[in-house]
């Protein structure tokens, strides 16, 4: 990631926090995120939710949440590198 969007990233996600912090996130989201965006991450959050559970093979997951292969594998493979803590704590929620 160049110097520049990485410095954009940080500045998006300072300013989440912020928004977080303030009682804020949802009129923050809503701003910068399409009907579609907002529909997609909803979407990440229950494959994660569903890859976290491992109650269903991920074809299942992909039948039951109506999405692509490519989706599932990319959450799946997204998890593989997080940090075990992080893990445990988004199993938590």
């Amino acid at each position: 990631m160049s110097n520049i969007k990485q410095q954009q990233w940080h500045d998006f996600v300072e300013l989440v926090r912020r928004a977080f912090a303030e009682g804020r996130e949802e009129e923050l989201l809503t701003l910068l995120l399409t009907s579609d965006e907002r529909d997609a991450v909803g979407l990440r959050v229950k494959i994660v939710d569903a890859l976290l559970e491992k109650t269903l093979s991920q074809r299942e997951i992909q039948q039951k949440l109506n999405t692509s292969a490519a989706t599932i594998t990319r959450g799946s493979n997204m998890l593989k590198t997080m940090s075990v803590d992080f893990v445990q704590w988004l199993q938590q929620r």
